[in-house]
């Protein structure tokens, strides 16, 4: 078995609606399908996915209890960007009235990039990085 990468991460949110507008106005992500019976909205980001799962609906009450300021779904999501310029990526963010974190020189899975950290309205972190 020989691994291709990342093809989708799955969120459990308790603000299914600032959590879309937040993946799509602000980070461009595309809604690329809806299951509103089920609770899930599947946006996509460049060739991989991320899944908004709503903690009320049927999929996110079957996960337990929604996160909160004692314990994440997740550490950080890391999505890349292209033609990546820290000015414009940090200029663009905080129009939107995204607060910027660390910005630094990391390794990740193209090697040595420079990468920005945040977080999204639901507090989960989120890297973009060249």
């Amino acid at each position: 078995m020989r691994l291709l990468g990342i093809d989708h991460v799955v969120l459990r949110v308790r603000d299914p609606v600032a959590m879309e507008r937040f993946y799509v106005e602000v980070l461009g992500c595309v809604v690329e399908r809806r299951q509103d019976e089920i609770g899930l909205v599947q946006l996509r980001a460049g060739a991989q996915l991320v899944d908004l799962v709503d903690v009320a609906g049927r999929l996110g009450r079957a996960g337990g209890a929604p996160p909160g300021l004692e314990g994440r779904n997740m550490d950080h999501l890391c999505l890349r960007v292209v033609d990546f310029d820290v000015e414009t990526v940090r200029t663009h963010l905080q129009a939107h009235g995204v607060t910027v974190g660390d910005i630094g020189e990391r390794y990740g899975s193209t090697g040595e990039a420079t990468s920005l950290y945040l977080s999204d309205p639901e507090g989960n972190g989120l890297e973009l990085r060249g």
